[in-house]
């Protein structure tokens, strides 16, 4: 995984539920739990994301995670970092997929089985 897409994918999780525990994040990126909290803690020490525990909460390790105005930045950066280059895979993909068809089309060469 690039170094971009952890932070980016993270970012767009806790946007879309700032309480989702660390287990959930681990469990839906498939990773451990444990890189998941190294992960947290930079985002929070740059000061992307900002971490406050719940008040009326039965566990008291339970966290609400917040995009600060600075990480709605970086992640808007990111995302279009991110879009460039998936583009340029699509882009490559797709000229490969054309020469494939080509090959394939071309006279001589095996007819294919549908």
């Amino acid at each position: 995984m690039p170094s971009d897409e952890m932070p980016l994918k993270l970012m767009r999780l806790i946007e879309a539920n700032p309480k989702i525990s660390q287990r959930d994040v681990a469990c839906q990126f498939g990773i451990s739990l444990g890189k998941v909290n190294y992960c947290l803690s930079a985002l929070v020490h740059k000061g992307w994301v900002k971490a406050s525990r719940f008040k009326n909460s039965r566990n008291k390790v339970a966290y609400s995670y917040l995009l600060t105005p600075r990480g709605i930045e970086h992640k808007a950066m990111l995302t279009g970092r991110f879009l460039q280059i998936k583009m340029r895979e699509y882009e490559t993909l797709r000229a490969e997929i054309e020469q494939l068809r080509r090959e394939t089309e071309a006279p001589g060469s095996l007819p294919t089985t549908s």
